[in-house]
């Protein structure tokens, strides 16, 4: 396990663009190996599994992220020294992962280097490295070596949509907003509706294959449970888009406004 400053280097967007980050190897690894990485304040939690895919690369064989910087110094001191590349595996926003959390199954303090993981502490993070936004959200898809490549694409986005880091992503950028019906479920439900969402992925499932990199802003929308489940609902073989599902929500809103009136 390692540690992440969000405050010094934007992960999650790097991550989002490219799929991994070119990394300062401060310890010994091997391709192949599995790394967590903990985030600092104000998370001060672990939030994304990555895969070692290179090693002991220098920094004109690395791709240069200097946009994701936010302080330009340290950008400059990271240039000494060799590399490694890890690839984004899965990410997630849990409090399952907590410092605290962490430190009852066997850390003894937040990470400020390298950590080798094993033990109690090691089998906690991998038995609890799931994201509540996806697992057992499609209890009747079926293990991914039975599927079609249609249904294995669906999958695909509906993991997507459920990512928890990108919905809050997608939250942050939009706002807690219903983008079809504008409803408040706050409003309707009290408190236990406050901050109730779903999350919308607008991009075609023709678009989409194990390569894809989710690009919050663009790909991803809030949308209200009911509008979301007549979103993926298919007339002629076909789901309908954003744009037609507001018009026709638009449409028989009026109508059915008119028709109170009238009675």
């Amino acid at each position: 396990m390692i540690s992440a400053n969000s405050k010094l280097y934007r992960h999650a967007d790097s991550f989002a663009a490219r799929g991994y980050i070119d990394w300062r190897q401060k310890a010994k690894y091997s391709v192949g190996d599995n790394i967590f990485i903990y985030c600092t304040k104000p998370y001060m939690k672990v939030m994304f599994k990555t895969i070692v895919e290179k090693i002991n690369m220098v920094f004109n064989e690395i791709t240069d992220d200097k946009e994701y910087w936010e302080k330009i110094d340290e950008y400059e001191k990271s240039k000494d020294g060799l590399y490694c590349r890890l690839k984004l595996v899965e990410q997630l926003n849990s409090q399952l992962l907590t410092l605290s959390q962490l430190c009852n199954h066997g850390l003894k303090q937040a990470p400020q280097g390298p950590v080798r993981l094993k033990g109690e502490l090691l089998e906690y993070i991998n038995i609890n490295f799931n994201d509540y936004y996806y697992e057992g959200y499609f209890p009747d898809i079926p293990d991914e070596e039975e599927i079609s490549e249609g249904l294995k694409k669906t999958v695909i986005v509906n993991r997507y949509e459920r990512s928890s880091i990108a919905r809050n992503k997608c939250i942050e950028y939009n706002g807690c907003y219903y983008h079809v019906c504008e409803l408040d479920f706050k409003k309707i439900y009290g408190d236990i509706g406050k901050d109730f969402i779903h999350v919308h992925h607008k991009k075609p499932l023709s678009e989409i294959d194990s390569t894809y990199i989710i690009d919050y802003k663009n790909d991803l929308v809030p949308i209200c449970p009911n509008c979301h489940a007549m979103i993926h609902r298919k007339i002629d073989g076909k789901e309908v888009f954003l744009e037609q599902l507001k018009r026709v929500y638009s449409y028989y809103k009026k109508i059915n406004e008119n028709d109170s009136k009238d009675n």
